[in-house]
């Protein structure tokens, strides 16, 4: 079996990790796979078998033109055309499509084109963006659900960055147009909340829907017994309760949707916790004292580490597809509280995982509180997560549907 994968980015950001991970795993396996990518460094070589369809001036025109005319998935005729050369050239037995919204493909043209040559398709949903008039994170609009659709957006900007219109509503129905009669696909998505929302979408409740988590490397995202020197690193009390929380951009915003803003007034209400935060900012006012900003943490046996030291992960997201975050830290062992925010709730261990609704700090404060008084084993933890979020489950599914859609004549 030959897999052609294509997505924005590789071997950086989630999914590009993501399809790295899964291409290294299908080697391993000895099935043949191939990559394509639009986004990133234009002369970078990853191997023979890694193609870069678009070149970034390219990419940036296409984004410039796509704020104009409000359609954000058309244009990008050379590149597709590039892209869908390298197809016909490699003659893969599925093309695996993961995020392609980086203007480096025209998705209605490539969806229309895998369709036409009845070419099986496997498509991962990371977001919402295939199923509405171009929103990741929905929200609470439901206009994506049914006819007439998008339109009158009320996060045309964020979601969008259209300068001066809403196309919202045709690019719900072109997207409709290009996934109608497509029936060689199976649509997957990254947790069982995401799934259950692209079923609700009249583009896609026809077509077969299966469910496989991002994995993670369990080699690096496990247990460190190493807690008490960190804390002595970080000068952090040995007695003291970590509250961890990490995001690629932490906030004070309250209008930013990773609530890093909950973070500081949760901070404030509980002084007697210590709170590590890891990720990028800007934070250049006052924050409480029981707060310690560590910025980007890029080595990720040191993010394993952290999260074993804490005593509890908070996530604080207003909306999540998925979480890794919420994957890695009960791979360490580390027990989860947050905000519903759809994805997390969905894929994590729900014995060591408490949910409270979006905002409600009080009901924060007192979940920590069970967290710290059930005082669970992280080995447990850890070992039924390693379970549920590794690579090589996450390879084997994907495989698995890949022979689905083949009719069993895949990997052997």
């Amino acid at each position: 079996m030959k897999i052609l994968q294509v997505n924005c980015v590789y071997n950086t950001g989630s999914t590009g990790k993501i399809v790295k991970d899964l291409h290294e795993g299908y080697q391993k396996k000895a099935v043949e796979s191939i990559v394509c990518y639009g986004r990133g460094e234009d002369f970078m070589y990853y191997g023979e078998h890694i193609y870069k369809s678009c070149r970034e001036i390219y990419s940036d025109i296409q984004h410039a033109k796509a704020r104009l005319s409000g359609i954000m998935y058309g244009g990008c005729k050379l590149s597709t055309n590039a892209l869908i050369n390298i197809i016909e050239k490699e003659d893969p037995n599925i093309v695996h499509l993961h995020c392609i919204n980086g203007f480096f493909v025209n998705i209605y043209s490539l969806l229309e084109w895998l369709k036409s040559n009845n070419i099986p398709t496997v498509l991962t949903l990371h977001a919402e963006f295939m199923f509405t008039g171009g929103c990741g994170y929905a929200l609470d609009c439901e206009k994506w659900k049914n006819a007439p659709g998008c339109g009158s957006c009320p996060q045309l900007k964020q979601q969008t960055e259209t300068i001066f219109f809403d196309r919202t509503r045709l690019m719900w129905k072109l997207m409709g147009k290009a996934f109608q009669n497509f029936d060689n696909l199976i649509v997957v998505s990254v947790s069982p909340w995401l799934m259950n929302r692209a079923e609700k979408s009249s583009i896609l409740m026809q077509k077969t829907h299966r469910t496989v988590y991002n994995g993670l490397d369990t080699s690096i995202f496990h247990s460190y017994d190493n807690g008490h020197r960190l804390k002595e690193e970080l000068r952090i009390a040995a007695q003291k309760k970590v509250v961890f929380h990490a995001t690629a951009q932490f906030s004070a915003n309250p209008n930013h949707m990773k609530g890093g803003y909950y973070i500081l007034q949760l901070a404030a209400r509980r002084p007697e916790l210590q709170f590590v935060i890891a990720g990028s900012h800007s934070i250049t006012g006052e924050i409480p004292d029981n707060v310690l900003l560590l910025g980007k943490v890029q080595n990720q046996n040191r993010l394993a580490e952290l999260y074993s030291m804490a005593d509890v992960t908070v996530i604080t997201s207003q909306r999540e597809t998925y979480s890794m975050i919420c994957a890695e830290s009960l791979s360490c062992g580390t027990p989860i509280v947050g905000f519903f925010a759809g994805g997390p709730e969905s894929i994590s261990i729900g014995e060591y995982s408490r949910f409270v609704q979006y905002g409600d700090i009080e009901s924060l404060s007192t979940a920590i509180d069970e967290v710290f008084k059930n005082n669970w084993d992280n080995s447990i933890i850890e070992r039924k997560a390693s379970n549920l979020y590794s690579i090589d489950r996450m390879v084997e599914s994907y495989l698995n549907v890949y022979d689905e859609l083949v009719g069993g004549k895949g990997h052997q």
